[in-house]
């Protein structure tokens, strides 16, 4: 599922995504251009595809990389077209705190934030920035990430190193720093997500999360590139109670893409890894990169692909409607 590529090459793409916005690239007739919104160019209002839509990982700016859409202009979009609720995630930022001024001015659209656990917050995984994270004003940190971009699984997948920020020890067992971030998520009721650990390591936070009693687990990125989970791996974490993350983005980038160095998940394959388990399972469009569609677009584009490869619509709804909308604790509407 992965190009074998330097560290230094991975890392620059995945988060600079090339600089530059390719307005063409892999969009049929109709669709978002890269950094416009729908509203620049089609004029829709609600679109009954997109009606209820919960997307709980998206990347805009404000960021310390290049994104097609900033967080406010979004949330105008996403309301006007009819989703539901929407998360943001940085990998270097929080960004909960903006969801709180972002709902100023758009106060009749659920929008949230959370916090990744990468350098910017310290060498190690960081306890007291989750508590400061969920105890921010509004309470709008509804997820706290294991490390992505600073995760030892990616230093050592890119470049054989055993560098960065772990999650377990030498001996395999999953560090205190990570136990009290459970804790924190735990007391909280919102998501502790595995980031980007390796499938094994989520299994092992899986097992742990249950002993501590997270009820929001998140296996994330469990179709995508070097963090794809055999069937079997995803059964054995959905049995010790996790959440599946499914990402779209896996199916829009590849050659040709503002991320061309990853190889593209047919649908078909997509929705095999949907049908494992809707009832525990979740989709997310990790879209915001320069190069690549709009994640609006790209939600759409996901949706069209699932029905067409033969998942009911009642499981679509559960897939990116309700189990989203609850993981960051909205009601059933």
């Amino acid at each position: 599922m992965k190009t074998t590529i330097s560290r230094r090459t991975f890392l620059k793409r995945s988060v600079a995504a090339g600089g530059a916005v390719m307005a063409g690239s892999m969009l049929s007739a109709g669709a978002f251009v890269s950094g416009k919104s729908p509203k620049e160019q089609s004029g829709n209002t609600a679109d009954g595809m997109l009606h209820g839509v919960c997307d709980i990982h998206l990347h805009c700016v404000p960021d310390s990389k290049v994104r097609i859409t900033d967080e406010l202009s979004f949330v105008r979009d996403a309301r006007r077209t009819g989703y539901r609720a929407v998360m943001f995630k940085s990998n270097d930022f929080s960004c909960h705190d903006r969801a709180y001024l972002i709902r100023q001015a758009v106060p009749d659209f659920e929008v949230f934030g959370s916090m990744c656990m990468n350098r910017v917050h310290g060498g190690r995984v960081n306890p007291f920035a989750a508590e400061k994270a969920v105890n921010t004003t509004g309470g709008l940190c509804r997820c706290i990430w294991m490390p992505t971009q600073d995760a030892v699984y990616q230093n050592l997948s890119c470049c054989g190193k055993k560098e960065g920020i772990p999650v377990l020890d030498d001996s395999g067992r999953v560090l205190p720093e990570v136990v009290r971030v459970m804790e924190i998520c735990a007391e909280a009721g919102i998501i502790f997500a595995t980031g980007h650990s390796s499938p094994e390591e989520c299994i092992t936070l899986a097992r742990k999360a249950r002993e501590v009693g997270v009820g929001k687990f998140v296996v994330t990125h469990a179709n995508s590139g070097i963090w794809t989970m055999t069937h079997e791996q995803i059964k054995r974490c959905i049995d010790l109670g996790a959440w599946i993350e499914y990402s779209y983005l896996t199916n829009l980038w590849g050659p040709g893409t503002g991320l061309p160095d990853f190889i593209r998940l047919s649908d078909e394959a997509f929705a095999a890894f949907a049908r494992i388990n809707p009832e525990r399972s979740f989709i997310t469009t990790d879209l915001g990169q320069a190069g690549m569609p709009h994640p609006i677009e790209g939600m759409r584009r996901c949706i069209e692909a699932l029905l067409r490869n033969g998942l009911a619509q009642e499981d679509v709804d559960l897939l990116v409607r309700r189990n989203p909308s609850e993981l960051v604790g909205l009601a059933e509407p």
